[in-house]
């Protein structure tokens, strides 16, 4: 699966670039910024998984950010882990008052920064069980993360196994567009609707040659249903 990407707001060159190192080694993407502006250049060309800002920024600070990140409808759910050297406990409470999912005083070692991104990461990214899903002769492993038709292999993206998942999980029930992304993609990310439709016809296309793209189907004007019936 794609990994998490990581925007870094921090205006110390070293310690942003140290962040970017441990981020990647770690292997989630990252991306920085410098300031507000250019953080907010950052997100309208795609949106992060989490953000890692800092409290000390030129201009506007990390704790008015994080308040104007959360009253953004587009960025509201976005993860914020705060960094700062402030380590007193009415310095914390605003911190995570304004807005932030948790915050972490410098200096601090990079395994317990990971260690943190991570759980963040797993409150906000949807999961899904490890129980095997069957449709007919239809299977899906999420363990192994394999899907079988009569026991031959479908190859499909990360995208469309998350999509195929959902729908083989709830069957028979009519979903939207908005609520697929929601469901499958998740309530941080936004993409348009019509991201849908292409993963869609993807998922369609692997399951063709098995005759099983008629699962998939579209109810006009309503959206997509899977359904074996």
């Amino acid at each position: 699966m794609t990994s998490a990407k990581i925007l870094i707001v921090e205006d110390e060159p070293a310690i942003q670039e140290l962040l970017a190192f441990n981020v990647m080694r770690a292997g989630f993407q990252a991306v920085c910024a410098e300031d507000a502006d250019s953080m907010w250049r950052q997100i309208q060309g795609q949106t992060p998984d989490l953000i890692l800002l800092d409290w000390m920024l030129p201009g506007a600070s990390g704790v008015v950010l994080a308040r104007q990140l959360r009253s953004d409808a587009r960025t509201g759910d976005i993860p914020i882990i705060m960094l700062t050297a402030r380590s007193e406990e009415s310095d914390k409470i605003l911190g995570l008052e304004s807005g932030a999912d948790d915050y972490i005083t410098k200096p601090f070692s990079p395994r317990e920064l990971m260690a943190r991104i991570r759980a963040v990461l797993r409150r906000h990214i949807p999961q899904m069980p490890d129980e095997t899903v069957a449709a007919g002769s239809l299977e899906l492993s999420p363990a192994s993360h394999r899907v079988t038709a009569n026991g031959r292999a479908i190859e499909l993206g990360p995208t469309e196994f998350r999509l195929l998942h959902f729908f083989m999980t709830h069957a028979e029930r009519v979903y939207s567009r908005t609520q697929l992304l929601d469901q499958v993609w998740g309530t941080q990310v936004f993409v348009e609707e019509r991201t849908v439709d292409v993963h869609i016809r993807r998922l369609r296309v692997a399951l063709e040659p098995f005759e099983m793209d008629g699962l998939v189907q579209t109810v006009r004007g309503s959206g997509y249903r899977f359904s074996v019936s």
